[in-house]
């Protein structure tokens, strides 16, 4: 049965993070769950700009339960420190949406000395996970979404093991690319692993296909009219469309662990949900072990998964 976003179920009483809440997809996201009774957790970096999607969802959906934590996912005491606070509030989630990120940003580290666009798209993801995990419920309907991209099919179509953080030279795009391949190599190391584990809880991927979100502030006035005025309304959808697919892998009672889901239309780039194309570079078995081993080392991450 196709997937209707207008027919979304009751999920009143179930708990959501979705990091990156107040713009963009998260934004979308956030709108749609709440539209459900989900209660969800607001993970953003910037408390005005939060509070501001959190009193415009308000005003629009009655009723909708929500709640602003901060964190700084490109930086993993912050990410430690959200992890500590959620769990003295909450004691258990149903869905964490691994949805926040940024785009074709300068070449910089973070505090931890990682890349830019790795720290804040991935790194940040990957703690939070493993910090969060075991408060998730045995259950397929508790689920972790990870959002992945188009971009994934681009760039050098591998994790740069030799150097992740760029220190011999930078190229934006192929960072962005690396960071997107990077989070649904990761979506499907942990189904893998949850499955070992015995564990119900689903491990599902995501992407929005084309979309003009803030993700797209890096490119200069000039180029977002030409994108606009050109190809854009060929290959590009509003954010609330492009959304559906996060939507989707969280609430579809059909999904499966460790599909990967976005838009059917012309190369992904638009249109309904439904299941989307997983690239062999993505099903690397063996690269998809070798980065989850470097990033619990990077990280110090501490799964909370057991083979059974």
């Amino acid at each position: 049965m196709p997937f209707d976003i207008n027919n979304l179920p009751d999920a009143n009483g179930k708990l959501a993070v979705i990091t990156g809440a107040n713009t963009g997809l998260g934004f979308e996201n956030t709108r749609y769950f709440a539209r459900t009774g989900i209660k969800v957790v607001m993970a953003c970096r910037s408390e005005a700009r939060a509070l501001d999607a959190k009193a415009r969802i308000e005003a629009e959906i009655e009723g909708a339960d929500l709640e602003f934590m901060q964190v700084d996912l490109s930086d993993l005491s912050s990410v430690r420190k959200f992890a500590a606070a959620f769990r003295n509030q909450h004691d258990t989630l149903d869905l964490l949406i691994n949805n926040a990120g940024i785009m074709w940003t300068p070449f910089e580290k973070s505090v931890d000395g990682f890349e830019g666009q790795m720290a804040a798209n991935y790194f940040g993801h990957y703690l939070l996970t493993s910090l969060l995990l075991d408060l998730i419920p045995d259950t397929p309907e508790s689920r972790v979404v990870s959002l992945s991209s188009v971009a994934h099919t681009q760039g050098l179509k591998r994790i740069r093991f030799e150097d992740m953080h760029w220190d011999k030279g930078y190229h934006k795009h192929q960072a962005y690319a690396q960071t997107k391949l990077a989070c649904l190599m990761f979506a499907l190391e942990l189904q893998r692993r949850l499955q070992l584990a015995g564990r119900k809880t689903l491990s599902v991927a995501a992407h929005p296909g084309v979309s003009e979100t803030e993700l797209a502030r890096t490119l200069k006035p000039w180029q977002s009219a030409m994108m606009r005025y050109t190809i854009a309304p060929l290959i590009s959808h509003e954010p609330p469309q492009a959304a559906i697919p996060q939507v989707m892998a969280a609430l579809d009672p059909d999904v499966k662990g460790g599909e990967y889901l976005g838009p059917q239309g012309l190369g992904e780039t638009r249109g309904g949900p439904g299941r989307a194309k997983v690239k062999p570079w993505a099903r690397d078995a063996e690269a998809n072990r070798r980065l989850w081993e470097v990033s619990q080392q990077l990280t110090e991450a501490d799964w909370p998964l057991q083979e059974s």
